[in-house]
């Protein structure tokens, strides 16, 4: 191959992953590192020494005043890392492997791919992102990975229709599983290896087929990857850097649940002179009790004790934006930052953001207490609104997307290089 040829490598491929013994699933089992404050995460992984947490969060077993951020905490985490595999706890996998990873939320079940996913591609944007990230955010995942030479926290990704994925990954759940972990939360989370050698020739195949991937969460994770992998390209005989843990799946499956707003104050406006201003953009009409927008285009409302119903004018929708035409910056756009005078959603102190798994009476409560004066609960952005937004190579608001199950880290790994004569695992 000529020298200024590039590489050509797959979108997908296997790894040696490194995961808990089954028995030992449940006690390593997390949350995902950014869904908790760091005295919540002291207090889950309070008496529980197998908590991923401690890897996840090390700031939990060094003084509370520590700066998160300082190096004291990376290398807690990678001491916390080494101790759990000196242990037995957590085992590397003899060959490479996919795993198939089916999430259970009540009646909402999503069986996706736990994979190794190209840098290459991230970098050429065939893995598509819509958000912007935060250089701070990043640098942490960077000193994490480089920390403890592995990917903990695998990065969420959504792919588009094919049967033939979806049966193929399928078929692995036939089997006994791996990890099989009810968290706290009551979701489940199941985990199948996949180590066949004709079963990873053909999923590889059909996944190097998709045109594209869309990270639905992790662009922080996935930007940090590619920084590391930029730093470590040619100075090592390992390529295993060139790729990041993800967790692929269906995005027809996938569930984005609403994500609200709350402002402090109406800016200097009344109650009755708001609501005014609103009919001017929106039609709005009061309503018996809390409003869950049924469809794009209408969201709720709570002002002072009272539920509204927005709609949206349509000659206000931008026919072509796929940014534009999204509810949430309909709301930006319209109300936020005319009315309200919010226009960076990222720094200003006055709005505030309520995922939709804490339910409509979380708004009431903010806005009843007196801390909030007005709530807004929006439609749920759509999987195909996203992919519009990734394949136009645009940028979602801010807090556009709140996904529901989440992932949990610590029941696969991928570690960057293989060393000679780590502790592999053929199966339990």
């Amino acid at each position: 191959m000529p020298p200024d040829r590039p590489l050509i490598r797959p979108l997908i491929r296997p790894f040696t992953g490194l995961r808990p013994r089954s028995e030992d699933a449940a006690a390593v089992a997390a949350p995902p590192y950014d869904v908790l404050y760091s005295d919540e995460a002291r207090l889950s992984a309070a008496g529980k020494p197998l908590s991923f947490l401690h890897i996840s969060k090390a700031e939990i077993d060094l003084p509370p005043e520590i700066d998160h951020y300082a190096p004291e905490v990376y290398a807690k985490s990678a001491d916390n890392l080494n101790r759990l595999i000196v242990a037995g706890v957590l085992l590397r996998d003899a060959t490479p492997c996919y795993y198939a990873y089916r999430l259970t939320m009540g009646e909402h079940v999503q069986t996706g791919l736990v994979a190794a996913a190209s840098v290459a591609d991230y970098d050429g944007n065939r893995i598509r992102k819509h958000e912007f990230t935060r250089p701070d955010k990043e640098d942490d995942r960077v000193r994490q990975i480089e920390a403890l030479n592995a990917q903990t926290g695998p990065v969420l990704l959504a792919h588009p229709d094919s049967a033939e994925a979806e049966r193929l990954i399928a078929a692995a759940t036939g089997t006994i599983p791996v990890a099989d972990v009810t968290a706290a939360d009551g979701i489940r989370h199941t985990i199948w290896q996949i180590g066949e050698s004709q079963d990873i020739a053909r999923i590889g195949a059909e996944f190097d087929a998709m045109p594209a991937l869309y990270i639905a969460d992790g662009h922080h994770r996935s930007a940090a990857a590619s920084r590391v992998a930029a730093a470590r390209r040619g100075k090592s005989a390992y390529d295993s850097a060139e790729y990041f843990l993800s967790v692929i799946f269906p995005a027809r499956q996938m569930r984005i649940m609403d994500y609200n707003r709350v402002v402090r104050d109406l800016n200097g406006m009344g109650v009755g002179g708001f609501l005014a201003a609103i009919e001017q953009r929106y039609m709005a009409t009061p309503a018996p009790g809390a409003v869950k927008p049924e469809k794009t285009g209408v969201c709720g409302m709570y002002l002072a004790g009272r539920w509204y119903r927005l709609a949206i004018r349509p000659e206000l929708v931008p026919a072509n934006d796929p940014v534009r035409r999204l509810d949430v910056s309909l709301l930006a756009e319209q109300i936020l930052g005319p009315l309200l005078g919010i226009t960076d959603l990222r720094r200003d102190k006055r709005i505030d953001f309520v995922g939709g798994i804490r339910g409509l009476a979380e708004l009431e409560k903010r806005v009843d207490s007196g801390e909030m004066a007005v709530a807004f609960a929006m439609h749920p952005t759509q999987m195909t609104e996203l992919m519009s937004v990734a394949d136009a190579g645009e940028v979602m608001p801010p807090k556009s997307t709140w996904f529901e199950p989440k992932l949990a880290d610590g029941l696969v790994s991928h570690v960057l290089d293989r060393e000679p004569g780590s502790t592999a695992i053929t199966g339990n």
